[in-house]
């Protein structure tokens, strides 16, 4: 049993809760305080906590940034709908919530396929009278799953523009899972006007003894790898043919932010990159 959600609060979906293996869904809630996660996922979390101690401040600079393409989005580029996959346990100001406080009517699909969110996103994600909020259990790895979902054509209208938002999602994805192919067959089936918002672990801002460190515990096997990063260049192929906005493919901690530079966390306690581009 978790901290906050049992298995018996997830009928139907208990059987597919696997308590051995770190989610990096509740791993995440781990990091940003959270209750609903089990023993391997703080086990997880605590390992890679030790050879990159900044990972909670990077997790935090990551929710941060989501908040401010958000509003962006709902704001000066006046989207009103939103995909967002990979969404994690909710926690205080998601997506939809930082949508409609700029546009009530704001309508929102959230997408994972993990049943401790199902039951969180069902129950927490409640939308303005206004908009809509809808929830798809599917992964990632299945676009055209995700694609084809009945709750998405109702919520969302692929005439309109829509804000496509994988946010630390992507770097999940190994070679074999075709990566640069799931978020092309994604984009294509965006409309013009359409944006598309990443955040993306890499080793370009880190540190090189933690990096180091890092390898020596993979070899020992101290330390599970079920992310890959990745290089600017290598993020930026996922944009290809798409108009990227203003300030670039940047550390998150300086997409668009208020706070004074040197106020921020160093690089190297966010080595995750974030951008916003538009499908022309």
């Amino acid at each position: 049993m978790t901290d906050g959600v049992g298995a018996d609060e997830l009928p139907g979906w208990s059987e597919r809760i696997d308590t051995t293996t770190a989610h990096p869904a509740r791993r995440y809630n781990y990091w940003l305080g959270g209750k609903d996660n089990f023993a391997a996922d703080r086990e997880s979390g605590e390992a890679i906590a030790r050879v990159y101690p900044a990972i909670r401040t990077t997790a935090l600079e990551n929710r941060y940034f989501l908040q401010r393409a958000v509003r962006f989005l709902a704001g000066e580029a006046g989207v009103r709908q939103f995909l967002d996959i990979g969404t994690g346990i909710p926690t205080a100001d998601n997506t939809h919530e930082v949508a409609q406080s700029v546009a009530p009517d704001s309508r929102i699909v959230y997408v994972d396929n993990d049943p401790i969110v199902l039951t969180h996103a069902r129950a927490l994600l409640s939308s303005t009278p206004e908009g809509a909020t809808a929830y798809i259990d599917a992964d990632l790895r299945d676009p055209e799953d995700i694609l084809a979902d009945e709750s998405l054509r109702k919520t969302l209208d692929f005439n309109r523009p829509i804000a496509l938002m994988l946010i630390a999602i992507v770097h999940f994805l190994f070679d074999e899972h075709k990566p640069y192919e799931v978020v092309r067959t994604l984009v294509d089936a965006l409309p013009s006007g359409s944006y598309v918002v990443m955040t993306h672990g890499t080793v370009d801002l880190s540190d090189p003894a933690a990096r180091e460190f890092a390898e020596r515990e993979i070899r020992a096997g101290r330390l599970k790898v079920d992310a890959v990063p990745r290089t600017k260049d290598e993020v930026a192929a996922f944009f290809t043919g798409l108009e990227i906005v203003e300030p670039g493919i940047v550390p998150v901690t300086a997409w668009r932010n208020p706070v004074p530079e040197e106020q921020r966390p160093p690089l190297v306690d966010t080595a995750i990159y974030g951008v916003v581009a538009r499908v022309p």
